[in-house]
């Protein structure tokens, strides 16, 4: 998912950072790296802390009713994104704290819309809402105990449905369960990644370029 994650990204900077003088064409792709990073870094620490629903939210109300890049904004794991992306950039690459911080603004909203959009086409293989947290999880929505795969995509539907996650007593995975299952999963991922003694993510997403 991080190799279609980075050319998503590189898809969607080009007025932000591949034209934008402030940005030495030099740094172009690592920038495009860094970005990618701020992403997936901060779904991956939301899931870790047990906010499963409020990524699943983001990505079905995003897909439900057409929320563009300014609606992001007011996110806030979109915000942690564009603060992260902005200390990124004034910290490693050098650029001014308030060109920083209009590149952040303007193409972190569009990344996420983008990947919404793309996640919530049926017909786009390139992303789904399974393949995106199982990557930061390392698989851990693969399965649940007995009753076999986690279907991500079916409970995200349910933010959007005006039902609630109410699972009715009916004998399917609980809520609670599958938060458990994928805050733990991504707790592990990001203590193996600091473990490996590299840059975890990092380091992955530099094998890109």
């Amino acid at each position: 998912m991080l190799q279609e994650l980075f050319n998503l990204v590189k898809g969607s900077a080009q007025d932000a950072v591949i034209n934008n003088p402030a940005v030495p064409n030099e740094q172009n792709n690592a920038v495009i790296a860094s970005a990618t990073h701020s992403v997936a870094e901060e779904l991956q620490s939301t899931l870790a802390g047990g906010g499963l629903q409020n990524v699943l939210s983001m990505f079905g109300n995003g897909g439900s009713n057409g929320s563009g890049s300014s609606s992001l904004l007011n996110n806030p794991i979109v915000s942690n994104i564009i603060s992260n992306f902005t200390n990124k950039l004034t910290n490693n690459h050098g650029i001014e704290s308030g060109q920083a911080s209009n590149i952040a603004t303007s193409l972190i909203p569009s990344v996420i819309s983008n990947l919404i959009s793309r996640t919530n086409n049926p017909g786009d293989n390139g992303f789904n809402i399974n393949s995106i947290i199982g990557s930061l999880t390392g698989g851990g929505t693969s399965q649940a105990g007995a009753g076999g795969g986690i279907d991500l995509t079916g409970i995200m539907s349910r933010f959007t449905g005006g039902g609630g996650l109410d699972t009715d007593g009916d004998g399917k995975i609980e809520l609670s369960d599958i938060i458990s299952k994928v805050t733990g999963g991504a707790q592990n991922q990001q203590q193996q990644q600091q473990a490996g003694g590299g840059g975890g993510l990092m380091d992955m997403i530099k094998g890109f370029l």
